[in-house]
């Protein structure tokens, strides 16, 4: 079955019963042209040559493998180790799939890439692919998030972008979302939407998953050669789920590595206020493609929340959807106060400050930690840095 699914979607776009292209018969030409021009391009060898320098010399590939010895101590049971994905250029993973983007767009001859942001790690990193292959990039996003990640507003000013606030809705990244694909919508021939996960209409889930699982490639090696085996458990938090998935690819036909997905619990999965999609989710649809979301009796979307902006998205990639019903995912919970706490706690065990998306998954990492045998081994994927949070997260504790 995991073999199987390396080798999804199928030709419409599906994972099993998830994915797909929801979307209006001139749309679904549009996407269709984009998923020519991507398996053209992509089999090419200047492409992935082209691509293969720019991660080594751009981003600084591979990212190593840490072994957190002492927040291991902390803990207790097994032994924690991170995919250092938050020393890439622009400070997380999001640069993986964003230069491969921006290099389609040029391929293509498009004029503007457009996309949302919630973060804004993801407007980062295009606003840096961008201005590296000399196209316009236009970011959407929601007022609430543009003040809590004032860092990466201003990276993204300086980058050369356009910044579009959005003040409608919950003010955050399903907004942001709404927004940057009606803008799309405009002149879809000459823009792209650059789509920041692994979400959305057909390819882009796809596209997205492809360019990312350098992850997994380079930590399975890695591992292997660092502990002789390969690690009992991987983690990655998942909101709309890229770095994870990225993570989680090359693992899937091992299946004595179990993998976790650490989705946001908010204030609680007995309140309104988390962005547990998988986990107190249902079969829905949202923004083009079938996922398990949180809606309405009417099928629409939920207000969501979680104290990351990167996770508080209501709907989730299809690939997860899928992993998640065949069993082979495991989809956990992590609420604000222990994500902060594995925050704080990185921080001054590892001086390692994560993203909070990240810390997220550190957080479980510790929970379970406890639970397993100390020759046993978890390996998290640290999806992002935390100088984005650190202003936010100091007001919030009142440091």
């Amino acid at each position: 079955m995991q073999r199987n699914f390396l080798e999804m979607p199928d030709n419409q776009g599906y994972f099993g019963e998830y994915g797909g292209q929801l979307i209006p018969p001139e749309l679904k030409a549009i996407m269709d042209g984009i998923n020519d021009a991507y398996e053209e391009v992509r089999k090419t060898a200047a492409f992935q040559e082209e691509l293969s320098d720019l991660y080594t010399n751009y981003v600084g590939r591979p990212s190593p493998i840490f072994h957190a010895r002492r927040l291991s101590a902390r803990q207790g049971g097994a032994r924690i180790f991170l995919k250092r994905e938050d020393l890439n250029h622009t400070g997380a993973h999001k640069i993986n799939h964003c230069l491969g983007e921006a290099l389609l767009a040029k391929h293509m001859g498009k004029t503007k890439v457009l996309a949302e942001t919630g973060a804004g790690q993801h407007g980062v990193a295009l606003a840096s692919a961008c201005a590296l292959v000399g196209i316009d990039c236009e970011i959407h996003m929601g007022e609430i998030d543009i003040a809590k990640e004032h860092p990466n507003v201003v990276k993204m000013k300086i980058l050369g972008c356009k910044l579009v606030p959005v003040s409608r809705g919950t003010r955050t990244l399903k907004d942001a979302v709404d927004s940057a694909f009606e803008e799309y919508m405009k002149d879809p021939v000459n823009f792209l939407y650059a789509i920041g996960s692994v979400v959305g209409p057909h390819p882009f889930p796809k596209m997205v998953r492809d360019f990312q699982s350098i992850i997994g490639r380079e930590a399975r090696a890695q591992f292997l050669k660092l502990e002789n085996k390969l690690p009992d458990m991987v983690v990655a938090c998942v909101g709309g789920g890229s770095n994870a998935m990225g993570m989680f690819t090359e693992f899937l036909p091992d299946e004595a590595v179990k993998l976790v997905g650490v989705e946001p619990g908010g204030k609680g999965l007995d309140t309104p206020d988390h962005a547990a999609t998988l986990t107190l989710g249902s079969k829905g649809a949202i923004h083009g493609f079938s996922c398990y979301t949180l809606q309405d009796e009417q099928g629409n979307p939920l207000p969501v929340y979680s104290i990351a902006s990167g996770l508080d998205y209501p709907g989730v990639g299809p690939q997860h959807c899928y992993l998640k019903d065949i069993g082979r995912v495991q989809y956990e919970a992590i609420d604000d106060a222990e994500c902060l706490d594995a925050f704080m706690t990185l921080s001054r065990t590892e001086g390692i400050i994560p993203a909070l998306e990240s810390a997220h998954a550190v957080a479980y990492a510790m929970k379970i930690a406890k639970t397993m045998a100390p020759e046993q081994t978890i390996l998290v994927n640290l999806s992002g840095r935390g100088d984005k949070d650190a202003d936010f997260v100091a007001n919030y504790l009142s440091l």
